[in-house]
């Protein structure tokens, strides 16, 4: 694991980030909010990564190392709190729902120029009223196994999600049984491996309709036998469908002929 940085950003800030820009691990001395106004982010903590899309932002407490990556263009509001707040005490990273109150806030404090210091202070007492976690929490976040031989796993199905391969046969490439993988999934990560490989799904397909790729090419890429497969595990995961998801502000609309 890489050492751990403390970054002393502007606060707030609002920045653009290409495609594949990184920021490497770090820290902060106060909680931050990370919201994508536009495009994903992937956060990576200790926990595992979060795929961040437009209406969530997540919570970082304060000290609480991570690393975060864009598969943009992306837009990014950055807002850095007092780490003596208790109002989202939570301890750990937390997705959050994005009201448009909230939203709007984030713009508004992160807008050129910046307001006056008296009104920043009325807005920033408004955020915490506003703080409210996702109910899709859990489905935007990845474990990240500790052991070697799930790790080349891991590292297998992060390049080809669609790989349609069982963990028996991906046993054989990592050099254990589907027995002792099949326990050490539910050891490292809290969910067995089929569950875990389809939140991986989920998230690189998170990741493609930022891309602005086709429904049904990101279900094929994604490894769903059809489309429709795609679509229902899409809305049991985030509530919506995929196209209803592209369409959400701050993301491009998404031609006609390119939709399923």
């Amino acid at each position: 694991m890489s050492p751990t940085r403390r970054h002393h950003p502007p606060n707030p800030t609002r920045r653009r980030l290409e495609r594949r820009d990184r920021i490497e691990r770090h820290d902060h001395n106060r909680h931050q909010l990370l919201y994508p106004t536009s495009g994903v982010i992937s956060v990576t903590t200790d926990a595992g990564t979060w795929v961040i899309p437009p209406l969530r932002a997540i919570w970082l407490p304060a000290g609480c190392p991570h690393a975060h990556a864009a598969h943009g263009p992306v837009e990014v509001c950055s807002i850095l709190l007092p780490a003596d707040t208790t109002r989202l005490d939570t301890g750990r990273p937390t997705l959050l729902a994005v009201s448009p109150l909230l939203r709007e806030i984030l713009l508004a404090l992160t807008a050129t120029p910046q307001p006056p210091a008296d009104a920043r202070r009325r807005l920033e007492a408004v955020i915490f009223d506003q703080l409210q976690p996702s109910s899709a929490n859990a489905s935007h976040l990845l474990p990240e196994p500790g052991d070697d031989r799930l790790q080349a796993i891991a590292a297998i199905l992060r390049e080809d999600p669609g790989d349609p391969r069982t963990l028996a046969q991906l046993g054989q490439v990592a050099g254990a049984s589907e027995r002792t993988l099949s326990r050490l999934f539910r050891t490292d990560t809290g969910m067995s491996f089929p569950q875990w490989r389809a939140q991986l799904r989920l998230h690189a397909a998170l990741i493609d309709l930022a891309a602005q790729l086709p429904v049904g090419v990101v279900a094929h890429r994604c490894g769903y036998s059809t489309p429709s497969a795609f679509i229902a595990a899409f809305r049991h995961a985030f509530g919506v469908t995929p196209a209803a998801y592209m369409h959400r502000p701050g993301r491009p609309i998404v031609k006609k002929r390119d939709r399923l």
